[in-house]
């Protein structure tokens, strides 16, 4: 008996649990061994209260995540938005594209008729610019601008609407109807460049040219 309360004792010195063992010895049995009774030899274990745990630190979602991997994940890089090209205010042209007279702006997009032999992203060079114009001042071809060029990018090669043709003849039970749609080109302006060293009208010879007129009126 003192031998199981040894080792009792060493298992609880084992574990560091704070426990206090009190043996009490009982006589035998006078009754023959009966399984569903306790045991003479009974063991009262008294723990010791246990000290409060320190509450754990506050842990952000960044945290979390480190613990879990290791390692966050990088920040994504600011993006930057691109700054538009510089244009002249107000800056304007008047190119022909076949029979066809246009008024194109820097950045924007026009339909022309089919340009033969231009395919999709292709650069392209309008050469027949007939008038520049900016907020400020004016360049008027006579009958085009010298060395100007409106640079364009083929974006789309379409078709416009269908057009509903009709044919018909009375009393001869002849009806005829047929669809056309015809093709065009999506056209990207660039830049309008080359019209710099072209004479320019502005305001102010304008408002010359009319107190010159009056002058001579009077």
């Amino acid at each position: 008996m003192a031998t199981a309360t040894v080792s009792i004792s060493t298992l609880c010195a084992t574990f560091g649990t704070h426990c206090a063992i009190s043996h009490n010895p009982k006589s035998q049995f006078s009754q023959p061994f009966n399984f569903n009774r306790v045991s003479s030899h009974s063991y009262n274990l008294t723990f010791s209260p246990r000290l409060p745990l320190s509450p754990l630190p506050k842990s952000t979602e960044s945290a979390v995540a480190q613990t879990e991997t290791g390692s966050t994940d990088p920040e994504p890089a600011q993006i930057v938005p691109a700054q538009p090209p510089s244009w002249e205010p107000g800056l304007f042209a008047v190119v022909m594209v076949g029979s066809r007279q246009y008024i194109v702006h820097p950045g924007r997009w026009i339909v022309v008729q089919r340009l033969k032999g231009a395919n999709v992203n292709d650069k392209i060079a309008l050469h027949k610019v007939l008038l520049v114009g900016t907020d400020t001042s004016c360049y008027i071809g006579k009958p085009i601008v010298t060395n100007a060029v409106v640079y364009a990018t083929v974006e789309e090669q379409g078709l416009d609407p269908k057009v509903i043709v009709f044919k018909y003849k009375k009393k001869k039970h002849y009806r005829r109807t047929i669809g056309h749609r015809q093709p065009n080109t999506r056209l990207r302006i660039n830049s309008i460049m080359g019209y710099e060293n072209y004479p320019k009208v502005t305001m102010d010879d304008l408002k010359s040219e009319d107190s010159q007129t009056e002058d001579s009126q009077s």
